[in-house]
Parts: structure tokens; sequence; C-alpha cells
């Protein structure tokens, strides 16, 4: 099956966020070298959820507070979220979530 073509950024965030959907996020993931596992989905559909609510992206430290108030402190602490994304847990969370890269990430 030929995948559809997807538009995104020279760093590969996808230009429409409307384009996401839970195979664009393997595709997406597959690029990136991250084999995808509840853990991760866990994350990606709180990042999701977090940007339909607020129409914004938080700053690392507000995206780990967030995960830790909502899915408690062993989710929302640094190292657990760096075993799941290692070159950048918001950035990755993000780019696999459809989102616009965070303002923060360079």
């Amino acid at each position: 099956m030929m995948p559809i073509p997807l538009e995104t950024t020279d760093q590969g965030f996808l230009l429409n966020t409307g384009d996401w959907n839970e195979a664009v996020a393997e595709l997406l993931a597959g690029l990136n070298n991250i084999q995808l596992t509840d853990k991760h989905w866990e994350i990606i559909l709180f990042i999701r959820h977090y940007y339909g609510q607020f129409k914004h992206l938080p700053n690392a430290r507000v995206f780990t507070k967030a995960i830790a108030k909502t899915l408690g402190e062993d989710k929302g602490n640094s190292r657990y979220l760096h075993q799941l994304f290692p070159d950048g847990p918001l950035k990755y969370a993000c780019k696999l979530a459809g989102l616009p890269k965070p303002p923060t990430c360079l």
C-alpha cells in the first residue's frame, strides 16, 4: 500500500495537523527510529489533548509538570520521558502527535 505523501517542515513536523492519524504517527515514529509502545501513545495522546484544550504548546518544564499532574509523578519526570523520546521528549511527542514544533525547541 502506497502511503499518502505528507507535507512536513524541513525538521519533519506536519504542516497540516489535520493530516494526522495513528498511521501517520507510526510512519513519523519509524522515520525517527522510534518504536511506538503504549507508553509512547499515552504521551502522544496527552499532548494532543493539551494542545486541543489550550491552543498552544507548553515549554518542556510545563509539559513535564502537566504530565505529572495528569498521569502521575512516575511519568511526569524527565528521566521517564527521555527513555521514551531520547532526543527531546517535548519535541518528539509533538512531532509524532502531528503538532507544530514547540516554540522553545531548537
